[in-house]
């Protein structure tokens, strides 16, 4: 049994089939066609919908409002949390604030598009209280506009969250959270096909009991198989109720993440430990994406053009790997076998990724390539990580998507650069040569193959020139020891 709120109201299913998604939930089971379907692959942000759930802030627990494409999330995602679409927002005749501030600032568009503005809007209006513009654009990422432009819509974004959020959610925020944790202190059971386990005995279990059942976390990319090739699936076994998979824990020397934990709330630790990777992370396809997407699933799909395999490898990740008796680790590079294959075994998941911190030696950058900024698949995808002492290349880990048939590395570039002094322009040319020979990328509707090739070295070649400074600064260190 799943259970829930929509608006105010409790649901219980008892029955689903296993590749149930949202949107469909809400448009065929509920008869609500405010929110749309449009790609039906978490691109356009036609069919964003809010989910509210408790989280626990300092011990307290407080409302957290999360958008999320319902065209992609299963029904097994929702448990003891609240649904909020487009039609539960407006009070009787009177328009939501939201709602409103796109009418007066001329920002309506679309009857595909604007649901889907109107309930980004609406989790930003409840999450942070006078957000600058970079948060609003951050905040609508995931939302694409054919008709109007975006900027009448974020005018009205910045106006309306100029105020604090006053509206019904608001006053009946109490309520809504005391009826959300009693949901949620019960631990969803099977519902027909959709199994839902909250410990790793019970997903052993599971597993045993239904071998040809596969796993879903977050299901952004699972669920393309369900929306775009038409596939059914006969059953499924859920992580997201299992708390041991969520869990973020840092110590002197690493960082380790569930694998069933969201992107966007692994974010903060992964980028205090590793600040230079931001841009890669915010450009992780679209915030609702990165609210369900999970690291685990990111690297087990084992996409040659997922985003987080060339950082984890550049970063030299340890894979935690569980079969529900033992946890065994093996490092990531040794992870992927071919395309979209891996070294995992029947029985087996991942339960964690450990990262080991940043040392001060290590100089660190992470570039994606695509054809938007926001919301697309990486072209090429290249992560860098030199350690550098004395002004020399000591060692070089590295990762790289786009180019080959799974995540790779680039062990001739480290073996070529070794002991090379990192500011000449031998080190320079040398690398880009290297990474200029070292793929045979192919040729999509993404990039040719010459222009990834070409892409990669050039990388090579920004990297360089970023951190001159930093190969001075450490022979300057060295030479005032």
């Amino acid at each position: 049994m799943i259970r829930f709120l929509i608006d105010n109201d409790i649901v219980e299913i008892n029955e689903a089939r296993a590749d149930l998604t949202l949107l469909q939930f809400i448009r065929e089971h509920r008869k609500k066609t405010g929110t749309k379907e449009g790609c039906a692959a978490g691109d356009c942000g036609a069919c964003t919908v809010v989910l509210a759930e408790p989280v626990s802030v300092n011990g307290t627990y407080q409302l957290h409002y999360r958008t999320v494409n319902s065209c992609i999330t299963l029904m097994s995602a929702i448990h003891g949390k609240q649904l909020i679409f487009v039609e539960h927002l407006s009070d009787g005749k009177h328009l939501h604030p939201v709602q409103q501030a796109l009418v007066e600032h001329h920002g309506s568009q679309c009857g595909f598009c604007t649901p889907g503005f109107i309930m980004s809007m609406f989790a930003l209006y409840h999450s942070n209280s006078k957000p600058k513009r970079d948060d609003v654009l951050h905040a609508l990422s995931g939302n694409l506009c054919r008709c109007t432009g975006y900027r009448p819509i974020i005018d009205a974004t910045l106006a309306v969250c100029e105020q604090a959020p006053n509206d019904k959610f608001s006053a009946l925020q109490e309520k809504t959270l005391a009826t959300l944790l009693s949901l949620g202190a019960t631990p969803p059971t099977g519902t027909g096909n959709i199994h839902t386990p909250s410990t790793r005995e019970e997903l052993k279990a599971l597993i045993k009991a239904y071998p040809e059942a596969q796993l879903v976390a977050g299901s952004t990319d699972l669920s393309l198989q369900f929306t775009q090739q038409l596939k059914n699936v006969n059953s499924l076994i859920s992580l997201t109720h299992i708390d041991a998979l969520k869990q973020c824990t840092i110590n002197e020397h690493s960082v380790t993440f569930g694998a069933a934990i969201p992107l966007s709330d692994m974010a903060p630790a992964l980028l205090n430990a590793f600040p230079q990777v931001a841009e890669l992370i915010t450009r992780f396809a679209s915030l609702p994406i990165r609210n369900q997407a999970t690291i685990g699933g990111n690297v087990a799909n084992a996409s040659p053009i997922g985003d987080m395999p060339p950082l984890l490898l550049a970063l030299n990740a340890i894979l935690h790997i569980d079969n529900g008796d033992d946890v065994n680790t093996m490092p990531i590079s040794a992870f992927f076998t071919g395309y979209r294959e891996t070294r995992l075994a029947k029985g087996e998941w991942i339960s964690a990724i450990e990262i080991p911190l940043k040392q001060p030696s290590q100089a660190l950058a992470a570039y994606k390539i695509s054809k938007r900024f926001e919301d697309d698949i990486s072209a090429v995808c290249a992560v860098f990580n030199v350690t550098i002492e004395n002004g020399k290349v000591e060692a070089i880990s590295s990762g790289f998507g786009g180019v080959a048939a799974t995540p790779t590395t680039c062990d001739a570039l480290e073996r070529a650069l070794k002991g090379k002094q990192f500011s000449s322009t031998e080190c320079l040319h040398l690398g880009k040569q290297i990474l200029f020979d070292a793929f045979t990328p192919i040729d999509d509707v993404r990039a040719t193959a010459e222009y990834r090739k070409k892409v990669l070295a050039n990388l090579w070649h920004r990297f360089w020139l970023e951190n001159q400074s930093v190969s001075k600064i450490e022979t300057r260190v060295v030479q005032h020891a």
